[in-house]
């Protein structure tokens, strides 16, 4: 599905946006990531992709930058009820009682009175899964969320987590880009009718924007090689939320709507997978699914 989105400066009618359904959400394919942003900063750069056409923004209580994204919201003159709007909780605080008490936070923080969607940024080790769920159960039925979700599951715990939710989970969101295999979870998530939102969707950028199966995209299309690799992901309904602390490099990610690879093209990309690099991996961390 295709939705246009309006330029609030212009009042002309923006780029394509796709839209991914999934259990009662429509989330918009391509967002903006605010890992690293801090302050000023980071609230300058949510109200420029606001105005260039974003209307979905990705922010967690770990990022601490909640208050500043929040003045970015406020900032870009865009109705709020426009934009879909993400934050996360993160482990430490996922106890039942400590779960409902990050979200107030971090509507507080915000300014907000809801968010469009709240995750569990990572499973807990020591919080039973069960307790978490309840609670986030509990925040989506007082109306300080529309939608819940997870972050980081493996398909083990996505199967778990929807077994004990009584709403419908709507994404995972995971590491996922060219160089990562997650075919497993992708799967696990279409089979719950989950979205799967993917974070450092470009990789390590220099790197994958060299190898021969995106640069000959990107010569190809005349497009830049993040504007290949965004399609890449969009194109097979993931969503991906790019981080950009350039303006002009946010804008050209979002107008990835104009062309379409090919599926020789899609295949090339994806036989990158083999090399299963993984960024973010901690001590904290599941265990992974085998690729």
């Amino acid at each position: 599905m295709h939705d246009r989105i309006r330029n609030p400066a212009t009042k002309q009618k923006g780029p394509l946006m796709k839209i991914v359904e999934a259990n009662g959400a429509r989330i918009p394919a391509i967002g903006f990531g605010t890992w690293t942003l801090r302050g000023t900063q980071a609230r300058d750069l949510v109200a420029n992709a606001i105005q260039v056409g974003y209307r979905h923004v990705d922010t967690a209580a770990m990022y601490e930058n909640e208050e500043a994204v929040g003045e970015g919201l406020r900032a870009s003159g865009v109705n709020r009820g426009e934009i879909f709007l993400t934050t996360k909780v993160w482990p430490d605080n996922l106890a039942a009682g400590a779960l409902q008490r990050a979200v107030e936070d971090s509507l507080s923080r915000l300014g907000v009175e809801q968010v469009d969607l709240v995750l569990i940024h990572w499973p807990s080790k020591t919080v039973p899964l069960a307790e978490s769920i309840e609670a986030l159960n509990e925040v989506r039925e007082r109306g300080l969320v529309r939608h819940i979700g997870v972050s980081n599951f493996t398909t083990s715990l996505l199967a778990e987590a929807v077994a004990l939710s009584s709403a419908p989970l709507v994404c995972n969101q995971i590491e996922c880009h060219p160089f990562l295999n997650q075919d497993k979870v992708i799967a696990a998530c279409a089979q719950h009718s989950m979205a799967v939102v993917s974070y450092c969707p470009l990789a390590r950028g220099s790197e994958l924007f060299a190898h021969e199966a995106v640069a000959a995209c990107a010569e190809g299309h005349g497009k830049t090689p993040a504007q290949i690799v965004l399609r890449w992901h969009v194109q097979q309904g993931l969503i991906a939320i790019p981080r950009s602390s350039n303006p002009d490099r946010a804008r050209e990610n979002l107008d990835i709507f104009d062309f379409e690879l090919t599926t020789e093209e899609m295949a090339a990309i994806s036989g990158l997978r083999g090399r299963n690099l993984r960024i973010c991996d901690f001590d904290f961390s599941p265990e992974w699914d085998a690729a």
